[in-house]
């Protein structure tokens, strides 16, 4: 289960977070981000607020002028009876249509895609975060981890500092 991360937006209200694809950080360089909407059947969204959810694998796409979520993975929900979902199926978000039309032609063009960010509840509807990105390779995920790495040292050394 993903542990729940709960971030302020301008409203001073608190987007609780349900899932985050770390994944998507490692492999893409995230251009742009944007707050889509997604539509979800009742016990997708119940199955959502108990977190289970997994983003890894998708990507959205823009198919005959409306974009859709393909490989994302929402869990059935345990105390639903025969009418349960299939948790593999593709999702319809909510874009405006210049939003949509903007998209498709970046993402046609070529190294260009949109993968899920995180998915959240904000103000009782769940929304997803998409980002526009490139896929970065094994020489930058390499420089990634390197900073990284060097930045939480360098962190490390501060914190020693202060204690002493």
């Amino acid at each position: 289960m993903a542990k729940q991360n709960s971030k302020r937006n301008k409203n001073g209200q608190a987007d609780s977070s349900i899932a985050v694809n770390r994944r998507a950080f490692y492999n893409y360089e995230i251009l742009r981000k944007m707050e889509v909407g997604i539509i979800l059947t009742g016990t997708e969204i119940k199955s959502v607020r108990d977190h289970k959810v997994d983003l890894r694998d998708a990507y959205a796409k823009d198919v005959q002028g409306e974009m859709w979520l393909f490989n994302s993975h929402i869990s059935t929900y345990a105390n639903a009876t025969y009418n349960n979902h299939d948790p593999k199926r593709d999702r319809k978000l909510l874009l405006h249509r210049s939003q949509i039309n903007e998209l498709s032609l970046t993402v046609a063009q070529k190294g260009f895609t949109l993968v899920p960010l995180r998915m959240y509840i904000k103000k009782n509807v769940a929304k997803l975060e998409l980002g526009l990105a490139t896929g970065k390779r094994q020489f930058d995920k390499r420089r990634t981890i390197r900073d990284r790495e060097m930045d939480r040292e360098a962190r490390r050394s501060m914190k020693i500092f202060d204690q002493s």
